[in-house]
């Protein structure tokens, strides 16, 4: 079982189609999974996975399928165009993850792929809060790039 950050194959066909919508205040709703290192993500995932075993941490105060995405604003600079969210946070958690999957619950295909996270190696709560802190959202280390 593995985790390797990427980009869904999937995602940016449908991104092509027009279906991922990254607007703040009118966009296409996301959400993001955590994943044990028992599960396998990568490019090739196409969608939450939700048949059984799912490897997706389990917690008394997290719920299956994860939390909601908030949308920041898409930019462009340089020729680098940008899509962010704010950081996503799980209270009162005992969980350990490896890695999550952002996906899109308005996709004309139900819960499609966005991206893999790779976090580098489990990482723990215990009787706490977890937090997904996303990148500065540069034309360097934002979540989402597309550049020519």
């Amino acid at each position: 079982m593995a985790i390797t950050q990427a980009i869904a194959n999937n995602f940016k066909k449908l991104l092509l189609e027009g279906d991922s919508n990254f607007k703040q205040t009118s966009g296409d709703k996301y959400k993001l999974a955590l994943y044990t290192s028992s599960a396998t993500l990568n490019s090739a995932t196409t969608s939450l996975i939700t048949s059984s075993p799912t490897h997706e941490v389990t917690s008394s105060n997290y719920s299956a399928g994860g939390g909601a995405l908030v949308n920041n604003p898409t930019s462009l600079t340089a020729g680098v165009a940008r899509a962010d969210f704010a950081d996503l946070s799980f209270e009162n958690v005992t969980l350990t993850a490896r890695g999550a999957l952002i996906y899109n619950t308005s996709s004309a295909t139900t819960n499609s792929a966005v991206c893999v996270l790779d976090f580098g190696g489990d990482k723990t709560a215990t009787s706490g809060t977890f937090t997904v802190q996303f990148p500065a959202p540069t034309s360097t280390a934002a979540i989402l790039r597309i550049s020519g």
